[in-house]
């Protein structure tokens, strides 16, 4: 019997460190990568810490209570009974001034004569795509959708903003690539040249593709495996000539949306979380009610809120993110919120447009 329980725990054991070995999770930094890390004023006692105190999950029960309630515990309308409506756009063909919403967090922007894409994930939001498989849509995008990219911008490592499939489909059409400190270890191991990635530091700034990047806090953690927040997670202020865009990420409200919004005081566009929330992990992502007050605070001319109609990764409808911004918009008519398809172009200069309710 003692032979076979040690053989039992040998076969998982061994079988856990295939899957962690698999290229899909990545590199953790090393070298001076990872001596750089060290020398962040966000980084302590072994990994980066955001700046309140967060705890990830706020719940009594255990870890494998939450699992097993996640895996096993039927939600009402998950997952759309229907086809999510999805405009097939030829993004080759899109007007410069343009932003083209892909999908949960996944945009496509031409600003300046220049090709932007952020946090492209086209295939799953997990290691496995049986897991967590995407909505049905009338289109999906994918890798071969995308044109030559001037920049690429990754939030943080999570699975559903960093998919290995795409960055890898896409890398010999990418000029350069931004991302919170760390996070390209794991784009360095999948073969990007190291000459294209730019890593910062909240509060670090850099000039790419004549235009101006600021990495900012949020109040989230990252990981692709069993160790986490050894790579940064952050937020991106864009600033052109004539146009300011923060670039939310995920992260749940706190003290830093007040201090952001002091430091960037003319935003026109705020593209922010709104989606996978749950009181069990209030902090780490916005529940309805402080999306609200983030909204408010930052205080952007027009807002977008993605992080939702692609994946089913916490326990509320699949509408419901856009419901809570509909209701949002009927509350507080001076926040100019759009609602465009997966898909569809929003012309940044228009402020005129309507987007219909379409789910």
């Amino acid at each position: 019997m003692l032979y076979a329980v040690l053989i039992v725990i040998l076969l998982v054991g061994g079988s856990v460190m295939l899957i962690l070995n698999l290229p899909s999770f990545g590199k953790l930094p090393t070298g001076e990568r990872l001596e750089r890390i060290k020398r962040s004023p966000n980084y302590r006692n072994g990994e980066f810490q955001n700046l309140e105190a967060t705890i990830q999950l706020t719940s009594e029960r255990s870890f494998l209570a939450n699992l097993y309630q996640f895996l096993f515990t039927e939600v009402p309308e998950a997952r759309p009974k229907q086809k999510i409506p999805v405009v097939q756009t030829d993004l080759s063909t899109v007007e410069d001034g343009s932003l083209v919403w892909l999908g949960h967090s996944s945009y496509f922007l031409k600003l300046a004569g220049k090709s932007i894409l952020i946090d492209p994930v086209f295939h799953a939001a997990s290691p496995f795509s049986f897991l967590i498989r995407p909505f049905d849509a009338t289109y999906h995008y994918k890798a071969e959708d995308i044109p030559a990219i001037d920049l690429l911008i990754i939030t943080h490592d999570h699975w559903d903003h960093l998919d290995y499939k795409t960055v890898t489909a896409i890398k010999n059409r990418v000029g350069k690539v931004l991302t919170p400190l760390g996070v390209g270890s794991h784009l360095e191991y999948w073969g990007y040249d190291p000459a294209k990635l730019v890593e910062l530091d909240w509060q670090e700034s850099v000039n790419l593709i004549d235009m101006h990047f600021t990495c900012l806090p949020t109040r989230h953690f990252s990981g692709r495996g069993l160790k986490g927040k050894q790579t940064l997670w952050g937020a991106f202020m864009l600033q052109t000539a004539t146009q300011t865009i923060y670039i939310g990420g995920d992260g749940g409200y706190g003290e830093h949306i007040r201090q952001i919004a002091k430091q960037f005081p003319k935003i026109d566009l705020a593209l922010m979380e709104n989606g996978q929330y749950n009181e069990d992990w209030r902090y780490i992502h916005n529940l309805p009610d402080k999306l609200y007050i983030a909204m408010q605070e930052i205080g952007a001319k027009r807002y977008f809120t993605g992080h939702n109609s692609k994946f089913n990764l916490a326990r509320h409808a699949w509408y419901a993110p856009l419901e809570n911004i509909s209701a949002i918009r009927e509350k507080d008519r001076a926040l100019d919120i759009i609602t465009p398809r997966i898909g569809e172009v929003v012309h940044l200069s228009d402020t005129t447009h309507h987007f219909d309710k379409w789910w």
